[in-house]
């Protein structure tokens, strides 16, 4: 079940397209999602607290490793895919290779887009397209003191 939930470019247009046509908000963010933690799920549900349905765009294996470095990631896309996917506040994951989401973000047209309050709306990846559209661009708090390169900081100490 999870698997469907998982899809490509394409596939995602046509069903935000649906989705807005009845009327619902998409909500977009993205990120690597390496190994999952406290401050991910709580990002993530108030993320798609902001719409009726929430698509995570996930960096690929070779993306992360070119935003974090050889070691990274830890986990590899099709798992993480998988646990992204098998969240209820998750409606769609779609997978992306780019530096940025930014193609993603323009395919898919969402009505809000959404990042962690370590960003600002000016330094948000597709916020200008979005807000062109007539979308809203938000940042979420983040919960202090979680983070993947901290967690396996923690696990190298070990």
């Amino acid at each position: 079940m999870t698997e469907t939930k998982i899809l490509n470019s394409n596939s995602a247009q046509q069903l935000v397209a649906s989705w807005q046509g009845e009327g619902k908000k998409i909500v977009f963010t993205n990120g690597c999602f390496d190994i999952v933690h406290l401050g991910h799920i709580d990002y993530l549900e108030k993320a798609r607290n902001l719409g009726d349905k929430l698509i995570l765009g996930l960096n690929t294996d070779a993306s992360v490793r070119r935003l974090k470095g050889e070691t990274r990631p830890v986990v590899n896309e099709y798992a993480r895919s998988r646990m992204m996917a098998a969240f209820e506040f998750i409606d769609a994951v779609v997978l992306f290779d780019e530096p940025t989401p930014l193609e993603l973000i323009q395919e898919i047209s969402p009505d809000i887009l959404v990042k962690g309050d370590d960003y600002t709306p000016e330094t948000i990846v597709g916020a200008d397209f979005v807000i062109e559209k007539g979308g809203e661009v938000k940042t979420i708090a983040l919960v202090k003191g979680y983070s993947t390169t901290a967690l396996i900081d923690k696990i190298k100490q070990l």
